[in-house]
């Protein structure tokens, strides 16, 4: 067989024409062995599928092939080939290319891609796996770390800030790649059940990440802590990974505790207001176990060494068995320990459970707003209630007796809807302010509030008498707590809160000399180890940097150095100038309130298509929330609108669109009448005559009971002139009415809501004189007692059709 080959090699050599034949056919049976690979195939879908489509296929085909859970010979290689598929399909640059011209290397040249089959040919020829007997495939295990850029920053990077990340980056036909993988699989072992987070990124199919982590070859090894990069320079060793991650830690994450120091550590939980917990075990250095940082900014960690000496008095005063590691959490009281836990193999899991559930103290301070949204959430369903008790007083040695007061009522009362806390005045004015209505309090005062949104809105009551600590102001507290447990109505006041000044966080000074100090290491490390293309793309953005505060300041100095003495001084305002920007910040700050974080939510405009499925055929407890609007009125309106809905828009039960009165003008119309002659009222003959202008109305449409509730523009004495007063004194009569139907019987209710339905269309005629940014500004209030219930229901015998409605009922 071999003489026969190299005769017809010979042959074919002589003959360019026959050369020609058979790499025209070799090119052919390349491409057609590399076409036979379909990931569309492996997956199970259609060419149009989409990203949520391929994502599920890929999950139960994982689920089935798993080599772990799938004893078929052929399991590691169907795996190896659905992982392969998903990373295609995933992505859609490569799946692109694929569709367009059947490759799957990304790097390929588009225009190169009819060169495809004598491209293929000669990988097959010379390159070809079979040929040298070594894997090309990467091992089933790897695909569970595989990074991906869009993942990397939404994911890792956040991630990052609880806990270290170890990346490889890798590349096929790497020979350096594959003499390190024992060693990265031993330390993968070792480090993963500590809780370091392990990445691989693929320089072949990753370019656009490897490139964002500062990788241009391969092997690389990078540590990720709280955002910022750090490479491994060390020889690949077990023992030199796990000291680098150890390194990648802040220095004092863990202090080490002898006999002459836990006292002074247990005792600085009021300056630092985080609890305490003293780790015993017989090994002289912390363990990487121990270092947890992602409780870093929660508790503080204490390591004592069993096997010293110098802590004999500590092991006895604790009463510690020497035998197993064993883990005391300290709160206020630096005596007695809130909870212990020992076990002879002491595990990530079990320490992050233990101080999950002592994050706080007993009574903590609020020293950031990050800390009173954890202990005072906001209120997200009706029997979910969380009632935060904050008392605000001093750090003077006169408030020593209520505070410990406070903290003594705090511990004999802990239940799950109660929250203790405590603030500084002269620390956090603005929220003292808000809360007590004055500038100062001279003595301590307890206020009980509720959280309603994230935009910083509460309920409150401050509880009369102030707080001195003595038993009767106990026996108050108590009373109204009880009050209010019973009667959620009982929080009066509402107000919006600023938010939290964080007392904790270091000046603008500290931390730019710290980032400083972390750069100028970095490009160091870049310098000592990079070549010099390298270290110029590194230099260039810190020199920008001193060359920027080099001119901004020599800038400033020469610009006083020439100006004249009196520029220098500012100039006093004119008195009316004054008077009026004082006018315009107070009703600025009166009539608004701080939004929220991000005002977007998903409206959907009512039509012919979507009327259906969003009213008529909405599930059953299911409502919409409609905004009628016209084409003048509709950018300013759905702003105010998401705006105001959106601390609602969690709910998923609540579906939001909106009505363009414009294009079906006559259905609010028909829809009143119809609840009108539900409501058995004769009053059509004087609604006909009055304009029709719902531009601001709010419905709450219930698809499956016909049913619905309505929001009318109602005054608020902003931004209107003197020709509105008729309409708010009209206003503010409907709104007395309605509070006091609310507190009347159900038959009384009844009346009411049949009242309301005979003046629907009288409303709209007072609502016109309102300016449209004002016409939503009461819609949050309304919400509030949609969610409550308390709403009155204006029921239809069906719903009105968008495109034959008619004026007659």
């Amino acid at each position: 067989f071999t003489t026969m080959l190299i005769l017809c090699l010979n042959t074919i050599r002589r003959h360019p024409l026959l050369l020609a034949i058979f790499l025209l056919v070799w090119s052919a049976h390349g491409v057609k062995s590399d076409s036979q690979f379909d990931p569309y195939k492996v997956l199970g879908v259609s060419r149009s599928a989409t990203q949520a489509e391929i994502k599920r296929a890929y999950k139960n085909l994982v689920r089935e092939w798993h080599p772990d859970k799938n004893k078929d010979p052929n399991a590691e290689d169907m795996f190896i080939k659905i992982s392969k598929s998903y990373e295609i399909l995933s992505n859609d640059e490569r799946r692109s290319n694929f569709d367009r011209y059947g490759q799957m290397d990304e790097n390929q040249p588009f225009g190169q891609s009819q060169h495809h089959g004598f491209r293929s040919f000669h990988n097959n020829f010379y390159f070809d796996e079979s040929f040298f007997h070594f894997p090309r495939s990467r091992d089933f295990a790897d695909s569970e770390y595989m990074l991906h850029h869009a993942q990397f920053n939404s994911d890792i990077l956040p991630d990052s800030h609880k806990r270290p990340y170890l990346i490889k980056v890798t590349s096929d036909w790497c020979f350096a790649c594959i003499h390190i993988e024992p060693v990265w699989k031993e330390a993968v072992q070792e480090l993963k059940p500590l809780g370091v987070g392990i990445g691989i990124v693929d320089l072949g199919y990753e370019r656009r990440l490897a490139t964002q982590l500062g990788a241009h070859r391969a092997p690389s090894i990078i540590g990720l802590v709280n955002g910022r990069l750090t490479f491994f320079h060390q020889a690949v060793v077990r023992e030199h990974l796990r000291q680098f991650v150890e390194d990648l830690l802040p220095q004092k994450l863990v202090e080490k505790i002898t006999d002459d120091n836990y006292q002074p550590f247990l005792d600085k939980w009021r300056e630092e207001n985080k609890p305490s917990v003293l780790l015993f075990d017989q090994l002289p250095v912390v363990p990487l176990l121990y270092k947890r940082f992602a409780f870093r900014d929660y508790v503080r960690f204490g390591y004592v060494d069993q096997g010293e000496t110098s802590n004999s008095r500590l092991l006895r005063q604790f009463s510690i068995n020497t035998y197993a590691p064993i883990m005391l959490l300290f709160k206020e009281n630096t005596e007695k320990p809130v909870d212990v836990i020992q076990a002879r193999g002491m595990k990530r899991q079990i320490m992050d459970e233990f101080v999950s559930n002592n994050k706080f103290l007993q009574v903590p301070r609020l020293v950031s707003q990050q800390i009173f949204d954890e202990l005072c959430p906001v209120k997200q369903f009706h029997r979910r209630r969380k009632y935060c008790v904050l008392l605000l007083t001093g750090e003077d040695s006169a408030f020593v007796t209520s505070n410990k007061a406070f903290l003594d009522f705090a511990a004999a009362n802990k239940k799950d809807v109660l929250r203790f806390a405590y603030v500084y005045q002269h620390q956090q004015q603005p929220l003292c302010q808000a809360l007590l209505q004055s500038q100062t309090a001279v003595s301590p005062q307890v206020v009980i509030l509720e959280r309603r949104s994230q935009a910083g809105k509460v309920l409150y009551r401050s509880v009369s008498g102030g707080w001195n600590g003595s038993e009767e102001d106990k026996y108050r507290l108590h009373e109204q707590l009880e009050l209010l447990q019973k009667d959620p109505t009982y929080l009066s006041s509402d107000t919006t809160l600023p938010e939290l000044n964080n007392e904790l966080a270091p000046i603008f000074i500290i931390r730019w000399i710290n980032d400083a100090y972390d750069y100028l290491l970095q490009v160091y490390d870049d310098l000592l180890y990079s070549n010099c293309k390298t270290c110029r793309r590194e230099m260039m953005p810190i020199l920008s940097l001193i060359f920027s505060a080099l001119f901004i300041l020599f800038g400033t100095v020469i610009i006083q150095a020439f100006s004249e003495p009196g520029e220098s001084q500012p100039q006093k305002p004119k008195k009316k100038e004054q008077t009026a920007t004082e006018d315009e910040s107070s009703k600025r700050a009166n009539t608004s309130s701080r939004p929220p974080k991000k005002d977007f939510v998903e409206v959907t405009e009512l039509t012919d298509i979507t009327y259906t499925s969003n009213l008529v055929k909405l599930r059953p407890g299911h409502l919409n929330v409609v905004l009628v609007l016209t084409d003048a009125s509709k950018n300013a309106l759905l702003r105010k609108f998401a705006k105001e809905v959106f601390s609602f828009s969690g709910a998923e039960t609540l579906h939001f669109s909106f009505l363009n009165a414009d294009k079906h003008g006559l259905w609010m119309p028909s829809l009143l009448r119809r609840a009108c002659d539900a409501a058995q009222s004769q009053n059509q003959s004087d609604e006909d005559d009055e304009p029709t202008d719902y531009t601001g109305h709010v419905l709450a449409l219930n698809g499956y009971k016909k049913y619905f509730c309505l929001f009318r523009p109602v005054f608020t004495g902003d931004g209107l002139n003197d020709s509105s007063s008729e309409s708010s004194v009209s206003s503010d009569s409907r709104r007395k009415s309605r509070s006091r139907s609310r507190s009347s019987s159900h038959s009384r209710s009844r009346s009411h809501s049949r009242e309301d339905g005979a003046r629907l269309k009288r409303g709209s005629n007072r609502a016109t004189s309102i300016d449209v940014h004002h016409k939503l500004d009461k819609l949050g209030l309304w919400m509030e007692r949609l969610m409550e219930g308390t709403l009155p229901r204006l029921h239809v015998p069906a719903w009105p059709t968008l495109e034959d409605v008619t004026k007659t009922c």
